[in-house]
């Protein structure tokens, strides 16, 4: 494929899905040590219903409803689980594995009633999302990364996740010593002044906001797996802290890459005529990688916790 067909078709959701990968993986490393990680699974399951109900009272899919809707839809499984956890007398996974099914359940519901079909907004499109429709009409080549004119043309999404994956980072890199002592020692933070619960709470709001932002463009497959499979392998790489976030950046990266290429061009390799979804296949490249790091990593028999 030359430049002049790779920057408008392939570039931009390549970029996106890196963007994404990155922005579930970087905050997925902390839920995944404090053993929180289905948090991920369960936001991505969440939002649907609220992304939904936003689409139907504006009538448009736009970013800052969405993030409302999202957030209201968050406060009500809040509320839900709380009260059938009292109601119930149930343990807390309990409760949130009725209301985060329930709520996705309802939300595929709303999606199939509704009339969706004049926007990219389908059960379909809310689990793979549209990475391959995600092209950028403007750009003639690779001079087009030079061409301002050009670069005003590109997807939306691309800016979003940008832009979320800035924020992601700023609140790792501000809070990063609170976040490394409450994760590995939540009695001795409180102990130092550390607002332990506070800080839970920011974690999983800037969770939700990676979610959120990547559920448009790479649908809550990619959200889920990039959230658990990327830290998950870089935790049997190593016992540092700081060497597993790079680490989970680095398999992000490279099962959004390569997941992208073996969906496009691996069912051609193997005489197949159609191409598969990008959004699964970055997906079952992530496990792949989680299932390498599972065999042949080199902490993967160690129980001890990554040091601080």
């Amino acid at each position: 494929m030359s430049g002049a067909e790779f920057v408008p078709l392939s570039l931009p959701p390549l970029v996106i899905g890196v963007l994404a990968a990155v922005a579930c993986a970087l905050p997925g490393n902390f839920l995944v040590l404090r053993r929180q990680a289905l948090i991920g699974d369960a936001i991505s399951h969440v939002v649907l219903p609220g992304i939904v109900v936003a689409f139907l009272v504006t009538g448009v899919v736009s970013a800052w409803p969405m993030m409302i809707g999202a957030a209201v839809a968050a406060l009500v499984a809040v509320g839900l689980i709380e009260g059938i956890r009292r109601l119930g007398r149930i343990e807390p996974g309990a409760a949130m594995g009725v209301v985060f099914t329930a709520m996705f359940a309802g939300g595929v519901l709303l999606l199939e009633q509704s009339d969706t079909s004049s926007v990219h907004l389908d059960v379909e499109h809310a689990l793979f999302g549209n990475l391959e429709s995600l092209i950028w009409l403007d750009a003639t080549g690779w001079s087009s990364l030079l061409d301002l004119t050009a670069l005003a043309g590109l997807p939306d999404e691309v800016s979003r996740m940008a832009l979320t994956l800035v924020v992601v980072v700023v609140f790792i890199w501000v809070l990063w010593r609170p976040l490394k002592i409450s994760t590995f020692d939540p009695g001795f933070a409180e102990a130092v002044g550390v607002r332990t619960g506070a800080l839970g709470l920011g974690l999983v709001v800037v969770s939700a906001m990676a979610a959120v932002a990547a559920f448009d463009a790479v649908g809550s497959i990619i959200v889920i797996a990039m959230f658990i499979c990327p830290p998950a392998a870089a935790r049997m790489m190593t016992n540092r802290l700081e060497v597993q976030i790079a680490w989970s950046v680095a398999f992000a990266v490279l099962s959004a890459v390569l997941g992208y290429v073996f969906a496009g061009y691996g069912p051609l390799w193997f005489g197949a005529v159609h191409a598969v979804s990008a959004a699964g296949m970055i997906a079952t490249v992530s496990g792949v990688l989680l299932a390498f790091a599972a065999v042949f990593g080199p902490c993967r028999t160690r129980s001890s916790a990554p040091s601080v």
